[in-house]
């Protein structure tokens, strides 16, 4: 690993054709909390989560497989390396909604819009702009403000693993960024390695004895409205989601991404509302406005890097 030559400035025509496709993967990782709840429970997160990843992995090894026999030895194992991580995102995610309120959640893993910037720093020994943090903070506060409907509940081991999701989606940004051996590579075979190496943990811990019935089991099950939102989470989720990050993290700076990701909250509550019939108090509607301006305004900061 090494570090990595973070761009000093973007046009803005540039930046938007970069921000907008972060910015639909923040909208359906949001509407993602709908559709995880629909087919997924205690007992059959990993089978969900292998169903999930198996759907689309074939389709990519047969679309990409010239490009994905062009990947170097250290290409294959940089992206496996990603794909763990990946794992363990998803694993430390789903566990982690199951087990505490969509409130916490939605609060705890908004915390990678600051871990990000921090981490990089770390990494490349330098001060993030203040300007930024600044950004990233209004956007919590207005995460904490637009979460309030639901109330707060007592720490639980959910809220513990939703941290540490937020922690490994941290790790993860900066990876994609700093192990030289993917920066050049394709992105749609870096991709399809990643999900393989995802599924693969998937697949190992479905057959562990005590982690739930099997997956074809619970295929079996599914109706038309299961297999739609496993469609929807496998495709757009997932496949669509690690693409655009895999792409745009190459073309501007890990805390940029991680800050429009950041507004996955906002999406997730007008996802809630049009859909699941919530509402959005005062409260709420201020934290919307506070999620859009952070935004804005750390795009703004981010665009212009001492």
């Amino acid at each position: 690993m090494s570090s990595v030559a973070l761009p000093t400035a973007l046009p803005s025509r540039r930046a938007w054709v970069t921000d907008l496709p972060v910015l639909l993967v923040a909208a359906v990782w949001g509407a993602s909390y709908l559709a995880a709840k629909g087919i997924t429970t205690t007992h059959t997160v990993i089978a969900v989560l292998v169903l999930r990843f198996a759907v689309v992995l074939p389709v990519l090894a047969v679309a990409g497989w010239r490009r994905l026999r062009a990947l170097s030895a250290a290409q294959w194992r940089g992206a496996g390396l990603l794909g763990l991580v990946l794992s363990g995102i998803f694993l430390l995610e789903t566990y982690g909604v199951v087990h505490t309120s969509a409130t916490n959640a939605g609060l705890i893993i908004s915390l990678t819009m600051i871990f990000t910037p921090l981490a990089e720093a770390a990494v490349t020994r330098t001060r993030p702009p203040r300007t930024f943090l600044a950004a990233a903070g209004l956007s919590v506060t207005g995460v904490v403000l637009l979460t309030q409907g639901g109330g707060f509940t007592s720490p639980s081991a959910g809220d513990l693993l939703m941290l540490l999701a937020a922690l490994a989606r941290t790790v993860h940004v900066l990876a994609m960024a700093r192990i030289r051996s993917v920066r050049d590579a394709d992105s749609l075979s870096l991709t399809t390695v990643q999900l393989g190496s995802a599924v693969m943990v998937f697949a190992v811990l479905a057959a562990v004895p005590g982690t739930g019935p099997a997956p074809w089991t619970v295929a079996a099950g599914f109706g038309a409205a299961e297999w739609a939102g496993l469609i929807f989470l496998s495709v757009f989720c997932t496949l669509f989601a690690f693409f655009v990050q895999m792409w745009s993290v190459r073309r501007t700076s890990p805390s940029r991404v991680s800050l429009l990701l950041g507004t996955e909250p906002l999406w997730a509550a007008a996802v809630g509302i049009s859909l699941g019939g919530e509402r959005l108090g005062v409260l709420g509607v201020l934290g919307a406005v506070l999620v859009l301006a952070g935004t804005a305004w750390g795009r703004r900061s981010a665009e212009v890097r001492p």
